[in-house]
């Protein structure tokens, strides 16, 4: 996939946990994981708006797209260094 979700950036900026941002955005932490590790197929336009309400962002400081061939090669690192 060529979206990546960048809400760990995020969280940390704000110094903030998973679970706190679950509990003020109103979503479940397991469905904030499905979308924090990137395994969500797709998100509500109100779950972006509450994410970037509570984290006082723009939709863009959590979401980007990359070309397959530069998200594959992430991965691969990022499993390398494991």
């Amino acid at each position: 996939m060529p979206i990546t979700v960048d809400i760990d950036v995020m969280l940390a900026r704000r110094k903030m946990s998973v679970g706190e941002l679950a509990d003020r955005v109103g979503i479940t932490p397991a469905n904030l994981a499905v979308l924090k590790n990137g395994r969500a197929k797709a998100v509500r336009f109100a779950t972006l708006a509450a994410l970037c309400e509570v984290l006082a962002c723009q939709p863009g400081d959590l979401l980007r797209w990359e070309a397959e061939a530069e998200a594959e090669a992430e991965a691969e690192d990022a499993a390398a260094d494991g």
